[in-house]
């Protein structure tokens, strides 16, 4: 039978050899030992289908192999027979089956990790995963089927098994679930029994919000329920012996600090607690010698201070008789005002609310706010250099050249003066006839000229001070190009004017001729725009001028209140025109308002802004000096109220951190003002020195401040007619 087979399955040439050599190893008594019984045994069931067939060729190839004769092996040596050995038919058939090492596999399911129960992710750079028994790779059967997003679509829209297949973690293939699988998933995510409710059986409800006569258990309770415990009862007399000999302390009660004592509304309440707690009324004033009918003669008013206290409002009097002198008592009339007071005292214990005022002791210094000291924040002007003297009316106005070295001055007096700064020597004097608002030198190194505001004109003065290239071609900028109308061929209001004849020789070149007297002016940072100011609503209160063209235009048809003072940005195209109350920011490129700064003042009088640009100080006629922070707010940062009486000029330094305040108090208050790069920080204001030196003429005291380009130095003027310069 075993030959049937062979010849069956038509083995090639090279598996002949093979079994010779099992054939041999038989002889030898080796077979036996390759090829265990109990090894066959268990590769039935691997092969349940063919058992029945191989038992009975067995059976036939026995009774077949029992009248073979031994054979011959190449050695010479006779094979026993089949009686005494096995039939080496059966190692041949046992040859022919694979391995039972080669591929092991389990009953229930085919498991290919053999990496155990390592993350399979851990091999996700690899084009194997784990070993086999003799040491060689498994390479993954499922890594070339590496899917993008597109086969990934088209998988799911094709495969209608796609909603049920899952990725294996440990062996990384896609496994289909079937229908009961799915319906175990969908039971444990509804949160019932995973088997469904057949699987449970029927419910037997033991326990059941109905209360039955007898229990549920009839077990006789025991005996140690109804005897006290011995052991406990010794830890007890241990503890309480512990306690009287003082080795066992209780610990203390804790207080606990949320334990809320509620009052009782409705308990018996303290006597003390029924009087209402009074508080007395306040005592008259006693009368001073002012109210005597024989006053001092210091006491009585002499006809101005009668006048002013006239004047007064009843609230702001300090005293609220007019002292009288009487030669007798007898002689001093009935007090007119009597009922009226006694009236008023009567109303204020009636009607008046009063209570007690609770005393907080409280260290004056820990509510000053910790400023560093003057000390540590220098260099800035503290001392008193140079008296320039030579106006004889208030000076109102003063300008610094961008160089440092000279400076314009303007007077009521007519004048304009031109000093030099390190001698105090005046160099020119240049004469307009009326009263000069302002002057303002053009901060174009390359020009030498000053605009001078001298009621309706403005007039461009050519000093003739410094390189004579610089003077020269001065005029020759103002000289060449000539307009008389602006672009758009409409005849403009501001009239330009070229001096000739004396006035061209004292300096003038030019005259801006304009409808209102111009109280305000100011240079663009290029110092070809100016921009001009007319306190009037008109629509010519703010102009435009620009000196290469010989063009002025108006920008706004009506101003919006009184135009105090107008500046322009010092890097971007904006206008910042202040009024009365408010302070505007004008994007001229946009041709837009852009912000409205509220000062919170009666009144402004002045206007700066920071070399940076984002910062703003406006000073006012009501002793305010407001600092706006423009990436902060429209309202005041901050706002000081160092000065007793108006601020007229508040100006900043344009190197240093420094800021100053001229008032008609005679004063100029020179502050500390950092501004840090860093948007967190708050800028650090701090007044360091007080420079007194004016004196107060017709209720008018310091007017003017200009500090120096490039040193820590502050130029005043004043209504004594003089300018003084302050150094550190």
């Amino acid at each position: 039978m075993t030959r049937k087979r062979l010849h069956t399955e038509k083995p090639s040439i090279s598996s002949e050899p093979d079994e010779i050599e099992l054939i041999q190893s038989k002889a030898s008594g080796d077979l036996g030992d390759l090829f265990d019984s109990s090894d066959s045994d268990s590769d039935s069931d691997r092969a349940e289908e063919s058992s029945e067939e191989e038992e009975s060729e067995e059976s036939d190839d026995e009774e077949e192999d029992s009248d073979e004769q031994p054979t011959k092996s190449d050695s010479g040596q006779s094979e026993p027979s089949g009686e005494t050995k096995e039939n080496p038919g059966n190692a041949l058939i046992q040859a022919t089956k694979p391995d039972e090492y080669e591929y092991d596999s389990s009953d229930e399911e085919d498991i290919r990790n053999t990496i155990g129960n390592i993350p399979i992710n851990w091999y996700a750079d690899h084009d194997h995963v784990g070993y086999d028994l003799d040491g060689r790779r498994i390479i993954k059967s499922w890594g070339k089927e590496k899917r993008d997003e597109l086969d990934e679509f088209l998988r799911k829209m094709e495969d209608p098994d796609y909603w049920r297949t899952v990725r294996d973690p440990q062996t990384g293939q896609d496994v289909v679930l079937s229908a009961e699988d799915v319906e175990i998933i969908k039971n444990i995510q509804r949160g019932r029994f995973p088997q469904g409710e057949a699987a449970m059986g029927e419910y037997i409800p033991y326990f059941t919000q109905d209360e039955e006569i007898h229990p549920t258990s009839s077990h006789p309770p025991q005996k140690r329920s109804f005897i006290p415990s011995k052991l406990e009862r010794d830890r007890v007399s241990r503890m309480v012996h512990a306690i009287k000999m003082g080795w066992l302390r209780p610990p203390p009660p804790k207080e606990d600090e949320y334990d809320l004592h509620f009052f009782d509304l409705w308990g018996k309440e303290d006597p003390a607690t029924k009087r209402l707690n009074r508080i007395p009324a306040p005592k008259v004033l006693p009368p001073g010698h002012e109210e005597s009918y024989n006053p001092p003669p210091e006491y009585l008013f002499t006809e101005e201070e009668r006048t002013k206290w006239e004047a007064q409002e009843p609230e702001e009097r300090r005293v609220k008789i007019v002292p009288q002198k009487y030669s007798a008592l007898r002689l001093v009339p009935a007090y007119k005002t009597f009922i009226n007071e006694r009236f008023e005292r009567c109303l204020d214990l009636y009607l008046c609310p009063r209570q007690r005022k609770l005393k907080v002791n409280v260290n004056p210094e820990d509510l000053l706010p910790k400023l560093p000291r003057p000390r540590d924040l220098q260099p800035f002007p503290t001392t008193l250099s140079l008296v320039y003297q030579g106006h004889t009316d208030m000076v109102r106005t003063i300008s610094v050249s961008p160089c440092g070295q000279w400076f314009a001055s303007g007077s009521d007096d007519g004048s304009v003066r031109f000093w030099e700064v390190a001698t105090g020597r005046c160099l020119r004097c240049a004469e307009t006839g009326s009263r000069v608002h302002q002057v303002a030198w053009n901060p174009n190194q390359q020009l030498c000229l000053v605009a001078i505001a001298n009621d309706e004109a403005i007039f461009l003065f050519n000093p003739a001070l410094g390189d004579r290239l610089v003077v020269s071609k001065t005029d020759k900028t103002v000289d060449e190009f000539t307009r008389a109308e602006d672009d758009s061929g409409e005849a403009s209001p501001i009239r330009w004017e070229q001096c000739a004849g004396e006035q061209h020789k004292a300096g003038f070149r030019m005259k801006l001729i304009h409808p209102q007297p111009v109280r305000s002016i100011s240079w663009h940072h290029r110092g070809d725009y100016m921009v001009a100011v007319s306190p009037s609503g008109s629509y010519h209160g703010v102009v435009l001028h620009q000196l290469s063209r010989r063009r002025s235009q108006c920008p706004f048809k009506r101003t919006r209140g009184l135009v105090q003072r107008a500046m322009f940005h010092p890097s971007k195209p904006l206008l910042f025109i202040a009024t009365q109350r408010y302070v505007r920011v004008y994007d001229l490129a946009a041709q837009m308002l852009r912000k409205r700064l509220m000062t919170n003042c009666r009144w402004v009088s002045s206007m700066d802004i920071h070399p940076c640009g984002d910062h703003v100080i406006v000073g006012s006629y009501d002793c305010r000096l407001t600092w706006f922070d423009l990436d902060l707010s429209t309202k005041p940062y901050q706002t000081l109220r160092n000065h007793k009486q108006a601020i007229r000029q508040v100006n900043f330094h344009r190197k240093y951190p420094l800021f100053a305040s001229a008032s008609d108090d005679g004063s100029v208050i020179v502050s500390h003002g950092m501004v840090y790069n860093d948007l967190l920080q708050n800028p650090l204001l701090v007044p360091v020195k007080i420079l007194r030196g004016h004196v107060a003429k017709n209720d008018l005291g310091a007017l003017d401040c200009q500090f120096h380009p490039s040193q820590p130095w502050i130029f005043t003027s004043g209504a004594d007619a003089t300018i003084r310069l302050y150094t550190n």
